[in-house]
């Protein structure tokens, strides 16, 4: 156990915190949901430099590292459809889940054919997480009232929601080749 390792550990653990500061009843639990959020976004960052810089990266690392940015991110979605209960916001959280449910499991098959390179993140994916990790911390932020902030999370969340399809399609278009292919008849 190494520090980035640690610090996605830490990512893992801070969702309760955030889901018990999203429900409480006071004034503040929005804006205080949304910093444990932010600051846990940011680890993500960290986690992944920290193992570079240091030379610290491991099997488990990179398991982990991409299971608690989706844990993250799906719980609050979940959090967030809940509580704006609109079209606006359901759509692209389904888009986005759906779409890690897809390539998740693509880059699981691929790797079993021994072509897991050929999913692998994007430059796309690095911009649709960041608009993605704005639009929730924006969101868990605030009300679902109708407001300037509320608004701009909804855009750059559907903004969210086109890239993670368009990078889904990239996915699939690479996989291509690997999804066609015959199985041979004994």
């Amino acid at each position: 156990m190494n520090i980035p390792n640690l610090i996605t550990v830490l990512r893992v653990l801070l969702i309760p915190i955030f889901i018990l500061l999203f429900y409480l009843p006071y004034h503040w639990s929005y804006v205080a949901s949304a910093s444990v959020f932010a600051f846990a976004a940011a680890t993500d960052w960290l986690d992944g430099y920290l193992a570079r810089r240091l030379e610290q990266s491991t099997p488990f690392g990179a398991f982990l590292d991409p299971v608690a940015d989706k844990l993250m991110v799906a719980v609050a979605l979940v959090l967030l459809v809940q509580e704006h209960a609109n079209l606006w916001l359901t759509l692209p959280a389904a888009v986005i889940i759906g779409r890690e449910i897809v390539v998740s499991a693509l880059r699981e098959w691929m790797a079993e054919l021994g072509a897991r390179a050929q999913v692998a993140v994007s430059s796309l994916g690095k911009w649709k997480t960041a608009a993605q990790m704005l639009a929730l911390v924006i969101l868990l932020g605030n009300p679902a009232n109708f407001n300037f902030w509320v608004l701009l999370g909804y855009a750059l969340l559907l903004i969210s929601a086109g890239l993670t399809l368009w990078s889904m399609v990239q996915y699939l278009r690479a996989a291509w080749p690997h999804l066609r292919t015959d199985v041979d008849p004994k």
